[in-house]
């Protein structure tokens, strides 16, 4: 399922929600956003494939719409709520990949979706710069989830890896939390955060 998660100045709140599609006419959640404003917004929405080889012969017009409706017009949307009640000094968070930085067999559409994430990510933070709001990203390599563990693939992963293990979910939480919340990233926007130990270097 789609994920989004907001922080609130007082309190954290996640929603699941079909990202793909902007909410037309009141939304259910718009009471309750009148009268909390969003301090952060974490966009971790995602549609992953399995990987398919050639991905120039799997990747079928069907197969793009809906990862990027989902990874690409998902951020976009999501964002696009969000903002008008987030106050001066508010952060944002989108979910990349290390596949936007660096080619994975048999993932030409996910990884093109996950670059284009870093590009919007960047065009964001210039846009909504003036109103104090700062959008970064986080782009995480394997992570030992349930979802990677049924793959099958974690072995030979951690061979690729030069740190020699995958991230724990908890390791790319507390990136979230610098990036909103901690303060140490006040003076960052428009950045996007590799998490994979190192796979970027090969």
């Amino acid at each position: 399922m789609d994920g989004v998660g907001r922080s609130f100045s007082n309190s954290t709140q996640g929603r699941s929600a079909d990202v793909s599609r902007r909410a037309t006419g009141r939304p259910a959640e718009a009471e309750e956003l009148e009268e909390e404003r969003d301090d952060a917004l974490v966009a971790a929405g995602g549609d992953d494939p399995p990987p398919r080889r050639p991905g120039r012969e799997t990747a079928t017009p069907e197969l793009f719409r809906r990862v990027f409706d989902v990874n690409v017009l998902g951020v976009i949307n999501v964002m696009a709520a969000a903002v008008p009640h987030m106050p001066p000094g508010s952060a944002i968070v989108n979910f990349a990949s290390i596949d936007g930085f660096a080619v994975s067999p048999g993932q030409l559409v996910y990884g093109a979706s996950k670059a284009a994430v870093i590009m919007l990510t960047k065009a964001a933070a210039l846009e909504l710069a003036p109103r104090g709001i700062r959008v970064n990203a986080v782009a995480p390599g394997w992570v030992a989830t349930p979802g990677t563990a049924a793959t099958d693939r974690i072995a030979e992963a951690v061979a690729s890896i030069p740190l020699g293990r995958v991230a724990e979910p908890a390791e790319i939480a507390e990136w979230v939390w610098i990036l909103t919340g901690s303060g140490a990233a006040d003076y960052m926007t428009g950045e996007t955060v590799s998490l994979a130990g190192g796979v970027v270097l090969r």
